[in-house]
């Protein structure tokens, strides 16, 4: 019945065993202090290897970028070190991971940053509440970023991918998405420059294009792909015209070759907001040639029907492969897929409860036997 889903796909240099992929999901566990990924991380990948890729949780391309408490990170050698045992764990069983570089712009909390002021693609001020280790807190204004200060942070990008190809991942994939700082770049309601940076919508894309160049000379267009949300509002970043701005971004992924895009198009009840703003894939299928993958509450059934229409080549699932380490094999056999349970307590709590002691299907039996 879901067959479609068990066939291999090709993602530029990737080969993916199937079409389920594990979307990024950030869980909070690395070691502090330090934001270094451990043991207890390589065991719940290793245990979703089943995946045809794995897409890491968020991790930090620097200081400046990490805004969640015990989120990992990517710029230390400490950190890379850690990284290493995931990735071997992954390889051992036969998966592909990659690894999503994150940097949150306006997202990270002054706590995180000895007081000092987030950055953004301008002096703006995200609604709501950030999390830090002493609780949530409101946000605080971010201040613009200087031309050279862009440079930095592409450079900053370059370092943390030349750290992941040490670390042994399979490729990379840029968070593009959430409203976090490229996010920030791309939508007209947090880029109010009027520099080369911003203004039209082409304008907005140059600090994406920009960074997926550095990506692209450090691991080549086919092992490099990026996260979007061409969707509504999303962590009070919007824009007036989704069409035109993530057409105008889908064209810089098909003129740098990219390996594969990942869209987020949730539905009502989205995790970081909700939208019934008409769906951009369509639009953003017609630019870019690549695997195209999509995310977002999908059943099984319904990511066939999509993948045998043409409208994605792969899907994505978060929740699901949180409580279901096996998910791809619930999905061959027709298995029942375990609700979260704890949720989302368990999301970011710290230790291995809600984490790794999730069964599969074969120590669930064993255990009622």
């Amino acid at each position: 019945m879901h067959d479609k889903l068990f066939e291999p796909l090709t993602l530029g240099a990737i080969q993916s065993a199937n079409r389920i992929f594990m979307a990024p999901l950030t869980r909070a566990r690395s070691t502090q202090p330090g934001s270094i990924p451990n043991e207890m991380m390589a065991t719940y990948y290793r245990q979703r290897a089943g995946a045809g890729v794995i897409i890491s949780e968020a991790t930090g391309i620097s200081v400046e970028g990490l805004g969640w408490p015990a989120a990992p990170g990517i710029w230390t050698d400490e950190q890379t070190e850690g990284w290493k045992l995931v990735t071997d764990a992954v390889h051992e069983e036969g998966g592909k991971i990659v690894l999503q570089m994150w940097h949150m712009g306006r997202l990270v909390h002054p706590d995180f940053l000895g007081g000092d002021a987030p950055v953004s693609a301008s002096a703006t001020k995200a609604p709501g509440h950030a999390h830090t280790f002493e609780g949530r807190k409101d946000y605080e204004g971010a201040r613009e970023l200087s031309k050279s200060e862009i440079s930095r942070v592409v450079e900053d990008y370059r370092k943390a991918a030349e750290n992941a190809k040490e670390a042994g991942f399979d490729g990379v994939q840029l968070h593009g998405a959430n409203g976090y700082l490229v996010d920030q770049f791309l939508r007209d309601s947090t880029n109010l420059r009027e520099d080369e940076y911003g203004g039209s919508p082409e304008n907005r894309t140059r600090f994406l294009r920009e960074v997926l160049t550095a990506l692209v000379d450090v691991w080549g267009a086919d092992r490099v792909g990026v996260r979007l949300s061409p969707n509504g509002e999303t962590q009070g970043c919007d824009d007036s015209d989704p069409a035109a701005t993530f057409g105008a971004a889908a064209k810089v992924v098909e003129e740098l070759g990219l390996a594969f895009l990942e869209l987020r198009e949730p539905g009502p009840n989205g995790t970081f907001g909700s939208t019934d703003v008409p769906k951009q894939s369509p639009l953003i299928r017609s630019i870019y040639s690549g695997a195209l993958v999509l995310n977002s509450d999908y059943s099984p059934e319904q990511a066939v029907a999509d993948i045998e229409a043409g409208r994605c080549d792969a899907v994505s699932w978060g929740r699901d492969f949180i409580s279901n380490p096996d998910l791809p094999e619930r999905f061959r056999i027709g298995g029942e897929i375990q609700p979260n349970v704890n949720v989302p307590q368990s999301w970011y709590l710290p230790g291995p409860e809600g984490y790794i002691d999730y069964p599969t299907l074969d120590e669930a039996e064993k255990a009622s036997a």
